[in-house]
């Protein structure tokens, strides 16, 4: 008899470390493998580099404490729990993103406005060997992170994702730049570094929308209510929606629902229609953490 396979239930706390660990294990060395090769291979746009590769093993910390805190229960002096604190970690990862892409763009313009470009080291071939192995390293690192921040609904996580994405763009800087030096045309470093500067502070940006846009219980959106208004229409007992409102609390969602139930029901029957409810939502809607019904008799 074939047996059916069943996908095992995912265990946050060991995706978030997994999570930490790869980003905090993978920066770690290729911040240090940088810095050799710029060093060594005369390259500063490499250096740089190195700096914002370290940069994010900061930044995954921030994640991971944010992410760490959120999870934490509910208690007598936060009753609707912890998951705004992820938020403030995001908001945290997106000032450090916006400093970092402001700091590459203003380094890159001054080297440009210069003029003294004969002045600038010819990057050696290590340099250009570690850009290249830096934006294949960064863009798997970009990948595996979204794909389990997307599972646990994450917005610190993502935003980490993100930050490793940016540092693939500011390697592929370097690789133009020190290509380009290597070429005898120096000044591509700076040029390449200010149009990756205007792609990190785009990253930036969303991030911190999204965290505000958390922090200030936004709805989820038209497209988002309507699926759930019609989901719950086709629940067992329930005549109509009234009203339905939903609220960002974090990662997670809140619901404040009216639903019309026919009006001869007894008062045990009526709460049963809106226990089912509640117990449906949440079950079809994994994100929801609470619904709030209010029952109404059903418009003769």
């Amino acid at each position: 008899m074939a047996t059916q396979n069943k996908t095992a239930p995912l265990d946050e706390a060991v995706v978030i470390r997994k999570l930490s660990l790869v980003s905090v294990i993978g920066n770690a060395v290729l911040s240090g493998f940088k810095l050799f090769a710029g060093v060594t291979g005369h390259s500063s746009a490499m250096i740089s580099d190195a700096v914002h590769s370290f940069s994010d093993v900061l930044t995954t910390l921030i994640a991971w404490i944010g992410v760490k805190i959120s999870k934490k229960a509910s208690d007598e002096e936060h009753p609707y729990g912890h998951e705004r604190l992820e938020c403030v970690a995001s908001l945290l990862l997106g000032v450090v993103l916006l400093l970092t892409g402001l700091g590459i763009g203003k380094a890159g313009l001054e080297t440009i406005f210069s003029g003294n470009y004969q002045t600038l080291a010819v990057p050696g071939p290590i340099a250009l060997a570690a850009a290249i192995i830096s934006i294949v390293g960064k863009e798997a690192m970009y990948w595996y992170t979204r794909h389990y921040a997307l599972l646990i609904h994450s917005s610190a996580f993502l935003a980490d994702a993100w930050h490793h994405r940016s540092d693939a763009f500011s390697s592929i800087g370097s690789l133009i730049g020190i290509a380009g030096a290597m070429l005898g045309f120096p000044v591509l470093d700076s040029v390449a570094s200010v149009v990756i500067c205007l792609f990190i502070l785009k990253v930036s940006y969303d991030i911190l929308k999204d965290a505000i846009n958390k922090l200030l219980d936004t709805s989820c959106g038209e497209e988002y209510e309507n699926k759930l208004r019609a989901f719950i229409s086709g629940r067992p007992g329930v005549e109509a929606v009234d009203l339905l409102h939903t609220r960002m609390f974090g990662n997670k969602v809140y619901i404040d629902l009216e639903i019309e139930v026919d009006g001869d029901k007894t008062l045990r029957e009526a709460h049963e229609v809106a226990e089912q409810v509640h117990t449906d939502v949440e079950k079809e809607y994994p994100e929801v953490k609470h619904v709030m019904i209010h029952v109404n008799p059903a418009k003769t």
